[in-house]
This record gives structure tokens, C-alpha cells and sequence, in this order.
């Protein structure tokens, strides 16, 4: 998507595998994702494996049969064999990273995307993005950067069907909502793209996740 910052941004991979995974090769597995994510970008990586069947036709909520990210490694260096156990079920969030994956996706080995994904309807999408977004109200003062672009670019979606990265998001809803939000969306694009020091004004991000809230459900 041509916006990658080392210092703001982490790795979103889709493993797609023929069957199911069995328990046995999860330790070696999960030992690979730390280390990856060790010499990875700040925020690490964010790794799902899945089996092809759900890829195509498309099945929702979308089964995993392992995940990692950054935000268990706590999880994993206490208990790794109940992280283990832990990480198999379904995540609704699967439904748009298959739709970036078949928009703006690049396949790293293996049969091309569009063998393997089947497009994602819309209403899923809309569906899996109100998930992530239902509690923008309550999160976005602790993390404004990314709750205040990811709004964006889940409106952008909502009301003309694009599929875009952060930034793109950002610049997109800077012609698209109130000038009283615009200097937030600003800050936000420089805090992403520049890695610059940024004060955010917690009422003024709390209005803004109310509204687009507001026009996104």
C-alpha cells in the first residue's frame, strides 16, 4: 500500500494451509513467529494460519487453526503450550484482512490469490469492521493513532466501497468530515507517516469516534 513505517507499523501475514494443523508442529511453529517478530518492524508481526476450505467459498465467522501477534507475548513466554491450546477458533477480523489480501495482497509463495480467496461479501466486511470498531468510543484515547485513522478508512469503505490503508484512509476523510475533526486526522497522518511527536486532544478524539461512529452504523 505504499505507507510502511517501521517505527508505526507491523506485519499482517495469512498462512494458508490444505488441512487441518496438527498440535505437534505448533511449538516449532509458534517459536518461528517470536523470532520473526523479534527482528520484525516495531510493532511486530500478526500472523493467522487457515485452511484453504475457508478461503473459498468464503466461511463467517472465519475458523483459524493458529494466531499470533505482538500483543500475546506475555501469553507466550508464561505458558506457551496453553497459548497453544488457546489459539484455535473463529475471528470475525479475518473477513477484512481477506478483502485486503484479495484488493491490495501480494502472495509470497504458493498458488496466486486469486486461486486461492473468493471475494468477501460486503456485508461481511461491514460486519467485521463494526466489530473492531464497536468500542472506538473507550479506546481511542489510549490509542488514538490507530483507532483515529482506522475510522477513517472504515468509512471510506462504508460509503464508496474502497479498500485502504491507514494513511490513505486519513487523507481520504480529510475532504469527507467536519473541519472541526480535520486537525485531528492531520496529526494522525503526521504521527504515522513522519514517526512525529504528537500531542492529541483526548475530547477532540472522543468527539470524532462519537461521530463517525454515528456514520458508520
Amino acid at each position: 500500500m505504499g505507507c510502511f513505517n517501521p517505527d508505526r507499523s507491523d506485519l499482517d501475514l495469512i498462512v494458508v494451509i490444505n488441512g487441518g494443523m496438527p498440535e505437534q508442529p505448533k511449538r516449532p511453529f509458534l517459536d518461528m513467529c517470536v523470532d520473526i517478530d523479534s527482528r520484525g518492524p516495531a510493532k511486530g508481526i500478526e500472523m493467522s494460519v487457515v485452511r484453504e476450505d475457508v478461503c473459498s467459498p468464503f466461511e463467517y465467522p472465519t475458523p483459524y487453526e493458529f494466531h499470533f501477534s505482538r500483543g500475546h507475548l506475555d501469553s507466550v513466554k508464561t505458558d506457551p503450550e496453553a497459548f497453544i491450546r488457546r489459539m484455535r477458533g473463529t475471528d470475525k477480523d479475518l473477513a477484512s484482512h481477506f478483502s485486503v489480501i484479495c484488493a491490495r495482497g501480494e502472495c509470497l509463495l504458493g498458488k496466486p490469490i486469486e486461486e486461492v480467496f473468493s471475494e468477501v461479501p460486503t456485508g461481511y466486511i461491514m460486519d467485521s469492521i463494526r466489530y473492531d470498531i464497536s468500542d472506538a468510543r473507550e479506546s481511542i484515547s489510549g490509542n488514538p493513532l490507530y483507532v483515529t485513522l482506522n475510522l477513517a478508512r472504515a468509512l471510506a469503505f462504508r460509503e464508496e466501497g474502497l479498500i485502504l490503508s491507514k494513511k490513505e484512509g486519513g487523507e481520504w476523510a480529510l475532504t469527507r468530515i467536519p473541519e472541526e475533526f480535520r486537525p485531528l486526522i492531520s496529526a494522525a497522518l503526521a504521527d504515522y507517516t513522519e514517526s512525529a511527536e504528537t500531542v492529541y486532544d483526548t475530547d477532540l478524539a472522543v468527539r470524532y469516534a462519537g461521530y463517525m461512529l454515528d456514520r458508520l452504523t
